[in-house]
């Protein structure tokens, strides 16, 4: 089941400013949902709480103008925490159920008034090399599903990946429908998109779309073999037509490199990344895992290629059986590893993720994580891994 949400921030007296929320079922069309918390916080300010009633909707009104800084979070038992930064006028956004594979993925755009169609693409290849494109006309494809189409504004539109193939890479973006035929219109750039995604209970990238920037296709991020999530976030313009969907499907990969190598690494680690890295070692060893991760996350958001910050993210994310997660925060960690000691960061992650799938009874991916493992270090504990897991397949 997919929640959707509709939230409104409406201007205000001078004294202060009105949140509405709206909530809603996405399987059940107009489906209202009643019992999500919502949350108007800001720095500095007490945090102000609604519930949505049996209409699915709150309101929320705060005594003082809305802060640049405020943020509305959305909770609701079973489903991922949704934090957005306001302003939120007109803007409709999706609570994502929990997700229980270990390689599941969930990505879920919304939108404003205009344009009115929006379409998600996700691009990849299958285990057997077949050519997967998901988008409103091919709804469903290996281990991947379009959920919710959405023609007329807001959205959101919802793809599910119910398992990421092995050794393959995907490409997600977006393009404006509305204006196929306008390369040069700044409609996308100005349609105040965002894309969330979420691995099993946690959201683990949020995307705005880049401002007032000409283009029909925005190219968000992609998927590397490992799993890793690298930030594209490039608009792009080019003419196409349905009937043009494999020249549709050549263009964004074309985008997608372009941005990957336009992009700029810095080997040197942020020292606020460091600071926050240390402040979550020491929480994790206090026994406050769940605080860890803030700190971890903290440290990543200051510096998105520390390795370290990540492998330490996946151990607190395994603590709290939070796996897919950990999965995640691991492959991060493997991708990123350079330098002095990489080797063995990459070892102890890839032993992670291989604990977990033989944990799930997924022995064949276990035992290649664990291969990986001792080809990074030779390490006896790793031997004997590799031969319990040969025993049980």
């Amino acid at each position: 089941m997919k929640v959707f949400l509709f939230c409104v921030l409406l201007a205000g007296a001078a004294s202060g400013a009105s949140v509405s929320i709206d909530v809603l079922d996405a399987t059940v069309k107009d489906k209202r949902v009643s019992g999500a918390s919502v949350i108007l916080q800001q720095t500095g300010e007490t945090s102000l709480l609604a519930t949505t009633d049996a209409n699915g909707k709150a309101t929320i009104t705060s005594p003082k103008t809305l802060k640049s800084d405020a943020l509305i979070i959305i909770k609701k038992e079973g489903f991922s925490d949704l934090v957005a930064k306001c302003p939120c006028d007109g803007l409709t956004y999706a609570l994502s159920p929990v997700m229980k594979s270990l390689d599941g993925m969930r990505i879920v755009l919304s939108w404003g008034a205009a344009p009115k169609d929006l379409d998600s693409r996700l691009i990849y290849k299958a285990v057997n090399g077949v050519e997967q494109h998901i988008y409103y006309d091919n709804r469903n494809g290996v281990g991947a599903d379009l959920d919710v189409d959405d023609i007329d504004s807001f959205g959101p539109e919802t793809i599910t990946i119910t398992k990421l193939q092995s050794s393959q890479s995907y490409i997600y973006a977006v393009t404006d429908y509305s204006n196929f035929d306008k390369p040069k219109s700044r409609a996308l750039s100005n349609s105040g998109a965002k894309v969330f995604v979420y691995t099993g209970q946690s959201l683990v990238k949020t995307y705005n779309v880049p401002l007032n920037q000409a283009g029909n296709i925005w190219t968000v991020f992609r998927v590397d073999p490992n799993g890793q999530i690298t930030d594209l976030n490039a608009i792009n313009g080019f003419k196409y037509f349905d009937s043009q969907r494999n020249k549709l499907v050549s263009m964004i990969r074309q985008f997608a490199d372009s941005a990957a190598l336009s992009r700029t690494i810095n080997d040197s680690v942020n020292p606020a990344a460091i600071e926050q890295n240390r402040l979550g070692e020491n929480a994790y060893h206090s026994g406050n895992i769940e605080g860890s991760i803030g700190f971890y996350q903290n440290a990543v958001a200051y510096d998105p290629n520390f390795a370290q910050a990540y492998s330490n993210m996946g151990l607190s994310y395994l603590k709290l059986n939070r796996f897919s997660e950990s999965i995640w925060a691991n492959r991060n960690a493997i991708s990123l590893a350079s330098g002095e000691g990489a080797n063995i960061v990459r070892a102890s992650s890839y032993y992670n993720i291989a604990r977990l799938y033989e944990q799930d009874k997924i022995f064949a991916e276990a035992l290649r994580y664990y291969e990986l493992a001792k080809s990074e270090n030779d390490n006896p504990t790793y031997d004997k891994a590799i031969a319990r897991v040969k025993a049980k397949r």
